[in-house]
């Protein structure tokens, strides 16, 4: 059974720090790509980031571009967000999925699991 767990959201201050965590199972990261997501109150789910299952493509958001970074850890079976340089617009549910493919997708409708969301809030 495919299963994804986030983790390593919260409060954090503007300009602040979070690490957030992706605990994939039921399948392997060797063959599969992931993405980030989130979703603010009222608003669309937005694309974060993503990368292949190699990880030597990724691929960020403009409005994050430069502050996140995307990894993996393929023996922990675990994806990695790290965020810097948070703003209040950062505020959202964070979601990570696994690609059908292998490769660094953008959209929603490539990606068939999903976990079930970690907060991010950034508020002084």
């Amino acid at each position: 059974q495919v299963q994804l767990v986030e983790s390593g959201g919260g409060l954090v201050q503007p300009g602040g720090s979070l690490r957030l965590s992706c605990a994939v199972s039921g399948f392997t990261l060797d063959y599969r790509g992931v993405g980030w997501f989130r979703q603010a109150p009222g608003k669309e789910r937005e694309w974060v980031s993503c990368t292949s299952s190699s990880g030597r493509s990724t691929d960020y958001a403009d409005s994050v571009k430069g502050r996140f970074t995307i990894s993996k850890d393929n023996a922990k079976n675990t994806v990695y967000l790290q965020m810097n340089g948070l703003k209040p617009e950062d505020t959202a549910v964070y979601y990570c999925a696994t690609a059908y493919g292998s490769g660094c997708h953008l959209r929603p409708s490539n990606y068939y699991a999903w976990g079930q969301g970690t907060q991010v809030t950034v508020s002084s």
